[in-house]
C-alpha cells in the first residue's frame, strides 16, 4: 500500500477523541521509522547468526518463520522508503486544509476543526440538532451582552480583577463573571499585587475554541482606546474624588458665614428673646406695682 498522508491524518483524526497537533503526527512518523529500523537489525542479526551456525545446523526449526519475517522486512523497507523522514508542518497544513475542503464540498456530515489545542472531527452544522437530541442535551444559550461584555473586558486586559472590570463598565459584574467561570470561558490565574490581594481572571482554551481563534495574538486589535488609555481610564475611575482643598479652593468651614445675632421682639440686635417664664414674671411685677402708685 502506497503512502498517503491524508488517508493516515484522517485514520489517526477517527482513532482518538483528542485533538491531533501536528507535533503528535510528526512524532508518530519518527516512532515508525524507528520500530522499523529496529525490526530490521533484529532481522538482520538472526540471518548473520544462522550464516555462522554449523553446516548440520544450518536448517533451524524456526527457519521458515525467519524467511517469511525477512520477506515482511523487505515489504516495510519498500514502504519506509515511500514514507519520509521527516514531514514538515506545512506538508501536514496542506493536507489537513485538503482533508477539510473535500469534507465540505463532498456534503459530509462532520467537519474537519482546527482549534488552538490542534485538529479535530466534529459534527456538521445542519446535523448538530439531531446529536442534541440524540444526547437528551438543553439546547445551547446564547451570552447576555453584560456577559458579552465581561468577556471583552477580560479577554484585552487579562489578567484582569473584578475591581477593574467594573470600573471599565461601570456596573457590578458579579453575575457576569459567575456565568463565564461557569461555562469555562474565564478562569482565575492568580492574585493581584494589590491591597486586599484580589482575585485575577483570564481566558481558556475554550474561549479560543469559542471565538474560533488559535491564539489571543488572533483577536482583533481595539481601534477604540489603546491599552494605556485603557489603564489610565481606570486609575481616574478607581481614584477617590478631589475635595476643595486638592482643587485649590478655600474649606467649606473657612467659607461659612458667621452667624447671624437673633433678633429680640423689640427689634434690637444683640438681644435674645425673653422666655415664657421671663415674660410672665415681668407681667406679674408690672400688676403688683400699679395699686401703690395709684396710692400716691
Amino acid at each position: 500500500m502506497a503512502f498517503n498522508l491524508k488517508k493516515i491524518l484522517k485514520a489517526l483524526l477517527f482513532s482518538t477523541n483528542q485533538n491531533l497537533t501536528i507535533k503528535d503526527i510528526q512524532a508518530v512518523i519518527s516512532r515508525y521509522h524507528a520500530e522499523l529500523d529496529a525490526a530490521k537489525k533484529a532481522a538482520k542479526k538472526r540471518a548473520e547468526q544462522n550464516a555462522e551456525a554449523p553446516e548440520g545446523l544450518s536448517a533451524l526449526p524456526d527457519q521458515e518463520a525467519d524467511d517469511s519475517e525477512v520477506e515482511r522486512q523487505e515489504e516495510l523497507e519498500d514502504l519506509m522508503n515511500q514514507v519520509p523522514t521527516l514531514l514538515t508542518a506545512t506538508q501536514i497544513r496542506e493536507a489537513f486544509d485538503e482533508i477539510s475542503a473535500e469534507l465540505e464540498s463532498g456534503g459530509e456530515v462532520f467537519r474537519l476543526v482546527q482549534s488552538s489545542s490542534g485538529f479535530k472531527f466534529a459534527i456538521a452544522p445542519d446535523c448538530a440538532e439531531w446529536v442534541r437530541l440524540l444526547r437528551n442535551e438543553p439546547r445551547p444559550q446564547r451570552l447576555t451582552q453584560a456577559a458579552l461584555e465581561t468577556l471583552a473586558i477580560v479577554a484585552y486586559r487579562q489578567p484582569v480583577t473584578r475591581a477593574e472590570i467594573e470600573a471599565i463598565r461601570g456596573v457590578n459584574a458579579d453575575s457576569a463573571i459567575s456565568r463565564l467561570t461557569e461555562k469555562e470561558l474565564i478562569r482565575i490565574t492568580g492574585r493581584a499585587d494589590l491591597p486586599g490581594r484580589p482575585l485575577q481572571y483570564g481566558t481558556t482554551e475554550q474561549f479560543m475554541d469559542f471565538v474560533g481563534i488559535n491564539s489571543l495574538e488572533e483577536l482583533p486589535a481595539s481601534d477604540v482606546l489603546s491599552p494605556n488609555q485603557i489603564s489610565e481610564w481606570i486609575r481616574n475611575a478607581s481614584a477617590p474624588s478631589p475635595n476643595a482643598k486638592d482643587m485649590g479652593l478655600p474649606d467649606a468651614q473657612d467659607s461659612a458665614p458667621s452667624p447671624v445675632p437673633a433678633e429680640s421682639e423689640s427689634g434690637v440686635e444683640g438681644q435674645s428673646a425673653q422666655t415664657p417664664a421671663e415674660e410672665t414674671l415681668e407681667a406679674y411685677n408690672k400688676t403688683d406695682a400699679a395699686p401703690s402708685d395709684q396710692s400716691e
